[in-house]
């Protein structure tokens, strides 16, 4: 049976399920310091060398809700080799949405 839901609807309902196993969840000054660090730092870690180039430490289960949660919410992604990159533009977005030779 082919899955007829949007890839995002998707995303969040695996990334609920996921989310209801965890112990700990991470606060929102250390989402924010992992988001600020993948925007700053963005296609030069993998997943590992990232957690260990973090400003602050953490455990690795707390990094990996973060890490899921920001590719849940398309704000990063990775390559085929596994760098992470920051994708999330809302700027761009407004602008590009704001050209009168692009809309319908």
């Amino acid at each position: 049976m082919t899955n007829t839901l949007p890839k995002a609807l998707n995303s969040y309902i695996h990334l609920y399920n996921f989310m209801k196993k965890i112990l700990h969840y991470p606060q929102l000054d250390t989402v924010l310091m992992v988001e600020d660090f993948i925007r700053e730092h963005s296609g030069e870690f993998k997943r590992k060398s990232l957690w260990q180039n973090l400003p602050k430490k953490m455990m690795y289960q707390t990094f990996s809700v973060i890490i899921d949660y920001l590719l849940a919410s398309e704000k990063i992604a990775m390559d085929r080799h596994g760098t992470i990159g920051w994708i999330w533009d809302p700027e761009g977005v407004k602008k590009y949405l704001n050209r009168p030779d692009l809309s319908r």
